[in-house]
C-alpha cells in the first residue's frame, strides 16, 4: 500500500464539504477521486441559502474560526471575474446585537454596524457578506477540481471498506448515520421557496417571538425565501401549508413579497451533529481515514477552514 503522504486519497461525498475538501488536496499536489452518489448539482448543498453565516454547528469558537478562514477565500472568488458564483452582498441579520457580531467579526467585516430602524424594526447588524449562488458554485468547484487533475465518480457506497484510496476522506454529511455508523448526525428539515425577485437587492435574516425564522436571499434564479428548522424530520416532499407561511412571514418583512410568482420549491436536510467530526482515525485494515461531517446549517460558511484542516490531516 502506498504511504498516506504520497498515495491517492477517495473523498466520499460530492457536496461543498467534499468538493471542498477535494480541491484542497489536488491543489496541494494530491492524485484525488471524489465518489459521490448523486449528482453534484442533487446534493443537500445545492439547495442551500446560501448566506455566510455560522447556523447550527458546534463548537461554535471552533466554527467561527473554520468561517473566518473561509471568509477569507469567498471574498477572494467575489473579486474575480469568474463564474463561482459568490457575491458580496449587504443586508440585515436580526436578532444580533452589534456588541455580538463585534466579539467575533470585528476588523474582518468593514462596514459592520448596527441596523437603523428603517432597515430593521427589532435589533439587528447591518453587514457586507458572501452570498453564494449554490447551484453555480458547485459547478465551479467541480470544474476546477477536474481542470486540477481531479476525477469525479459515481458511487454509493455501503461502508468505507469498498471504497479503494489508500487515504479515505468522509464528507458524507447525513450518510455518516449509517455509514460510521454515527447515530449523533440527525437531520434538521429545511424547506425553501423560491419566487420572482420583485426588486429586492439585499439580504434579511429574522427570527420573530415564537422562534419562527424568515430570511430572504437575491439570487440569480430569484429570490429564496426560508424557512424551517425540523429537528429529526426526514421528508423530502415540500409541504405546501409550510411553503404558504414561509411566504406570509417574508411578506410580513418586505410587503412587496406578497403575490410574487413562486417558481421553485425546495427542501434540504441539514446534518447536525452535538460537534463537527475533523480528525483522522483507522479503517479495519489499516488505511487512513479522516472525518469531514456533521456541519449543520453552515457547510457552505465553514467549507474552506475545514477544507483545508482535513487535507492536513489527510497528508499527514
Amino acid at each position: 500500500m502506498a504511504s498516506e503522504s504520497s498515495g491517492e486519497i477517495v473523498v466520499v461525498g460530492g457536496g461543498v464539504v467534499g468538493l471542498t475538501t477535494a480541491l484542497a488536496l489536488v491543489e496541494r499536489g494530491r492524485r484525488v477521486r471524489v465518489w459521490t452518489r448523486d449528482a453534484v448539482e442533487a446534493t443537500t448543498s445545492a439547495v442551500a441559502g446560501a448566506l455566510w453565516w455560522p447556523y447550527r454547528i458546534e463548537p461554535a469558537a471552533t466554527a467561527r474560526t473554520w468561517a473566518l478562514r473561509s471568509l477569507e477565500v469567498y471574498e477572494e472568488l467575489a473579486a474575480r471575474s469568474e463564474p463561482a458564483g459568490v457575491r458580496m452582498v449587504e443586508g440585515v441579520q436580526g436578532e444580533t446585537g452589534l456588541d455580538e457580531a463585534d466579539a467575533w467579526l470585528a476588523g474582518r467585516v468593514p462596514g459592520l454596524r448596527a441596523a437603523t430602524a428603517g432597515e430593521y424594526e427589532g435589533t439587528g447588524v447591518w453587514a457586507r457578506l458572501p452570498l453564494i449562488d449554490m447551484p453555480a458554485h458547485l459547478r465551479w468547484l467541480r470544474e476546477r477540481f477536474v481542470a486540477a487533475g481531479g476525477v469525479v465518480e459515481t458511487h454509493a457506497v455501503t461502508g468505507f471498506a469498498e471504497v479503494d484510496g489508500d487515504v479515505v476522506v468522509n464528507c458524507t454529511g447525513l450518510a455518516a448515520r449509517e455509514l460510521v455508523p454515527d447515530p449523533s448526525v440527525r437531520p434538521v428539515r429545511g424547506q425553501l421557496v423560491v419566487v420572482e425577485n420583485p426588486g429586492i437587492d439585499t439580504w434579511l435574516v429574522s427570527t420573530d417571538a415564537a422562534g419562527e425564522h424568515a430570511y430572504l436571499f437575491p439570487q440569480p434564479g430569484g429570490l429564496v425565501l426560508g424557512g424551517t428548522s425540523e429537528e429529526d424530520a426526514w421528508s423530502l416532499e415540500p409541504d405546501p401549508a409550510t411553503a404558504e407561511a414561509i411566504i406570509d412571514r417574508c411578506a410580513a418583512l418586505r410587503p412587496e413579497i406578497a403575490g410574487a410568482r413562486v417558481l421553485e420549491h425546495r427542501v434540504g436536510l441539514r446534518p447536525t451533529r452535538p460537534a463537527v467530526r475533523l480528525e483522522r482515525d483507522t479503517l479495519p485494515d489499516g488505511r487512513l481515514l479522516v472525518h469531514n461531517y456533521g456541519h449543520g446549517g453552515a457547510g457552505v460558511t465553514v467549507a474552506w477552514g475545514c477544507a483545508q484542516e482535513a487535507a492536513r490531516l489527510a497528508s499527514g
